[in-house]
């Protein structure tokens, strides 16, 4: 296979509702979408980061300066090529994950389209529907969170995870709990915003029954996790440290998880993220898809990525219309709490011309090949 062209389109689809976590709050996608053109098909990749290092230290500014001068470069110098070999391509280039994975899926994409086989069967999926939870922003009062969950719940969410931060935890989680009941599938994520100092206080949460609290201390701070695991009988879960396989085996052998979130993008891409739940599953740990407000063209690929065996508890991949009105894809609708995994060729949605028109800002070519 050999790239033809690589495509940066720049879209900014407005959120139904502002989403606030304790690293800031989110109005808008703002992202862009790779579309690599090849000699057998086309293939699409969406990035997952954002404008600004907030959240990790990648950001869409700094993926597509590393993408043009020094990913790009490497990659279409192979002349034939295949998805399996952009990470050996570009293996010199230290970190840039974020902008590594977009390459490689939009790579991926074609390559799957061009043998006509779905992503899902690529990487070994085993079910052709998965289960969907839903994750709720830090809220400006009790009540209103307490009508967010009851209408999420109401659309057939089979899970809840409650963003927190110091100052918004134990009281948000002891209304839900009260309010819904113990039957309620009931996990938080605090997005590193505590420290070590704060194990007492995140032992209150252990009365709540919760399914797991996610990444509690910073993503460098796998001893400070595997200390606090030892007070908490809550299971700590693992998303910003975990970057590779090689993270996942460390964080297990200390005792840092017992549970881990798989996001692709952080880790390279999806090749990566299916060594990673075999990591899992070999030391048997349960792991889940999280999710990075994707459109469609993301939630496709997570959904693929989620119907393998080892993904044994609900992601973050929820419907479409939970964070997009217009969505850039055909939308997916919640069934009975699952979605369907996309079973056509590549990522098996194809992007909508017309939605894309209205959500795109710029368009850049990236690479054009002169034969």
């Amino acid at each position: 296979m050999k790239i033809e062209r690589i495509e940066l389109i720049h879209v900014r689809l407005p959120l139904v509702g502002a989403f606030r976590t304790s690293f800031g709050t989110d109005v808008e996608r703002d992202t862009f979408l790779l579309r690599v053109v090849t000699d057998a098909a086309e293939g699409w990749a969406e990035f997952a980061g954002d404008p600004q290092p907030l959240y990790c230290a990648e950001f869409a500014a700094s993926a597509e300066l590393t993408l043009r001068d020094h990913l790009i470069p490497r990659v279409t110098a192979l002349g034939q090529m295949t998805a399996a070999s952009v990470a050996p391509a570009v293996a010199q280039i230290k970190g840039h994950r974020l902008a590594k994975a977009v390459l490689e899926t939009a790579i991926l994409d074609a390559e799957l389209r061009g043998y006509g086989m779905s992503l899902a069967t690529c990487l070994g999926a085993v079910r052709d529907r998965v289960p969907a939870g839903v994750s709720v922003g830090i809220m400006d009062s009790i009540p209103k969170l307490l009508r967010s969950v009851a209408d999420y719940l109401a659309e057939g969410y089979l899970r809840i995870k409650l963003k927190i931060e110091p100052g918004w935890d134990i009281a948000p989680v002891r209304a839900v709990r009260k309010e819904f009941g113990d039957g309620l599938m009931l996990q938080v994520d605090a997005n590193t915003a505590y420290s070590l100092t704060d194990a007492e206080h995140l032992r209150c949460l252990d009365e709540y029954g919760l399914v797991l609290i996610e990444q509690p201390l910073g993503e460098d701070d796998l001893r400070g996790h595997a200390m606090l695991a030892t007070r908490l009988q809550t299971p700590i879960c693992l998303d910003e440290s975990i970057t590779s396989a090689r993270d996942t085996a460390t964080a297990i052998a200390l005792g840092s998880c017992q549970i881990v979130n798989v996001k692709p993008a952080r880790v390279g891409g999806y090749l990566e993220a299916r060594r990673i739940h075999d990591v899992a599953a070999a030391n048997g740990v349960p792991v889940w898809c999280g999710g990075m407000l994707e459109t469609g063209i993301g939630r496709a690929a997570n959904l693929a990525l989620a119907a393998l065996p080892g993904f044994t508890l609900p992601g973050d991949t929820s419907a479409s219309d939970r964070y997009y009105a217009e969505d850039l894809t055909a939308p997916f609708e919640l069934e009975d709490g699952y979605l369907p995994v996309p079973s056509g060729p590549g990522i098996g949605v194809s992007v909508l011309p017309e939605a894309l028109r209205h959500a795109t800002v710029a368009h850049r070519d990236l690479f054009v090949s002169r034969t």
